[in-house]
């Protein structure tokens, strides 16, 4: 029997958080922690946006974007989480980078970054030191428009290989590049630079189950499977949002209109202008700078699974590799790129499980226009070639691993946007430029806010944990307001 997942939900909430990623899980749970009367929906089977799992045959779990993040989400974690959840985080001490230029293996850690740039690259350490304080410094709101590039040259000029082993990592966790403004880069490596990179022990599985346990103690409502169609705007406020139970074995349930004092939505924030609520809701200037907010890049992954009894030998946490003679932001964007990494999961991953299983995922930014553009037959065939190139690069550090695995599946831009409904499969949501979209909105329409990846810092685990917290303490200010304005009316 077909299931109306949104069946039993009342008519009435103070906000409806649309999106479950970690933006969206996370300021729910600061809202309905204050006492706030919260609903969030999720389109997708699964809760956690790009922050999720997924199983296959063989006793296969593949996490989609645990990779690493820096230490900061030990501190947001046990703040607005659990000290369980925050318990859980612990460090990835092996960093690799092996391309033409380098050959480098590091915790990824202030000490031994320091320490390799200024014995294996020769850099002088008051320089290196000089470039971290410079780094440490930076915010959104300085008025700097130096670009990425230029900072390299600054400090480290004509040293392409530096240049490449300081870029290509934070070209991974948030799709920026040399031509991008400097804060965008400064802010986020020096997060990664406190004490290293670090991931979420027993999976991301093992995480969001404890993130929904938490949003329903708190007393959240928090339903699957439920697409949010549209933002009603009534008189430039939010009024109600309108929502359809799906996956439901083909049966089609009608649209619900759910009443809320306020949206949050968690999705892309274009998307959330444009589709959701409608440009006619917003004044032409912020319409048209809604429209030259770019969407950051996508990426591919390529996931591969250890058969049950094999094992494989520890070449390090995760490896960034490629055979690009440079860092080159074309190359490793490119369809054809030879640059991707390897995201080993050993056992103590998932250290709960009975049975010690391994995986291994390969990561490879891309360009949604190349994906979109191919067609059926096309489609099949790139997915294939990324499938059998990241397996040959990985018999060159694992020779025979090819025999070991029996499971192997690609994702691309197309898979990103089919399950996230993310505007272009962007991985890390927009570029720098979004956040001041984002920000704005509740200026715009009251009651309308956005949580989400939208560069800076918003980017990635911590960014969009973070942000979440902003918005939902803005948001949280402004119910309270509300409240008073109505009391003093009654």
């Amino acid at each position: 029997m077909a299931k109306d997942w949104l069946e039993g939900i009342e008519d009435s909430y103070d906000v409806v958080v649309i999106g479950s990623g970690l933006g969206g899980l996370t300021s729910a749970n600061y809202l309905a922690k204050n006492g706030h009367k919260v609903l969030l929906l999720e389109h997708h089977y699964q809760f956690g946006g790009l922050a999720t799992w997924f199983k296959r045959p063989g006793g296969h779990i593949f996490d989609i974007s645990l990779h690493g993040f820096p230490y900061g989400m030990v501190k947001s974690c046990r703040k607005y989480w659990t000290k369980e959840i925050a318990d859980s985080i612990i460090q990835l001490k092996d960093v690799r980078f092996i391309n033409p230029q380098m050959d480098v293996w590091t915790s990824f850690d202030r000490d031994d970054f320091t320490k390799i740039l200024v014995e294996d690259f020769g850099i002088e350490r008051e320089k290196v030191e000089g470039f971290y304080e410079h780094l440490r410094q930076m915010n959104f709101y300085d008025d700097n428009t130096q670009t990425t590039g230029e900072m390299f040259e600054e400090f480290f000029p004509g040293r392409t290989d530096v240049h490449r082993l300081l870029m290509e990592p934070i070209s991974y966790a948030n799709g920026s590049h040399v031509n991008d403004p400097a804060i965008t880069y400064g802010i986020v490596f020096s997060n990664f630079m406190n004490k290293g990179v670090f991931t979420f022990q027993g999976g991301t599985d093992t995480l969001i189950k404890k993130m929904v346990a938490e949003l329903k103690s708190n007393g959240c409502e928090i339903r699957k499977c439920s697409l949010v169609e549209g933002v009603k705007v009534e008189n430039g406020q939010v009024v109600s949002v309108l929502a359809r139970s799906q996956n439901s074995g083909g049966v089609e349930f009608p649209v619900k209109e759910i009443e809320c004092r306020a949206v949050l939505s968690n999705a892309n924030v274009r998307n959330t202008i444009q589709h959701l609520v409608g440009e006619e809701h917003f004044s032409k200037a912020f319409v048209d700078e809604v429209k030259a907010v770019r969407n950051n890049t996508s990426s591919c992954q390529v996931y591969m699974g250890i058969k049950k009894g094999e094992t494989i030998p520890n070449i390090g946490d995760l490896v960034f590799t490629s055979k690009a003679k440079e860092y080159s932001i074309d190359e490793l964007t490119s369809i054809k790129t030879s640059s991707h990494t390897f995201s080993l999961y050993y056992p103590e991953t998932r250290p709960h499980l009975k049975e010690k299983r391994y995986s291994v995922v390969a990561s490879l930014n891309s360009r949604w226009d190349e994906w979109d553009k191919l067609t059926e037959e096309e489609y099949e065939k790139e997915k294939a070639r990324i499938c059998e190139e990241c397996l040959s690069s990985l018999e060159t550090f694992i020779p025979g691993v090819r025999d070991k695995i029996d499971h192997v599946e690609a994702a691309t831009p197309r898979t990103v946007n089919y399950y996230t409904k993310s505007m272009h499969g962007t991985s890390f949501g927009t570029k720098f430029e979004g956040l001041k979209v984002s920000m704005e909105l509740s200026d715009q329409i009251r009651g309308l806010y956005h949580a989400g990846s939208v560069g800076i810092i918003m980017s990635g685990w911590l960014g969009s944990m973070n942000y979440g917290v902003i918005t939902a303490n803005k948001l949280d200010k402004w119910l309270f307001e509300q409240s008073k304005l109505e009391m003093a009316e009654a």
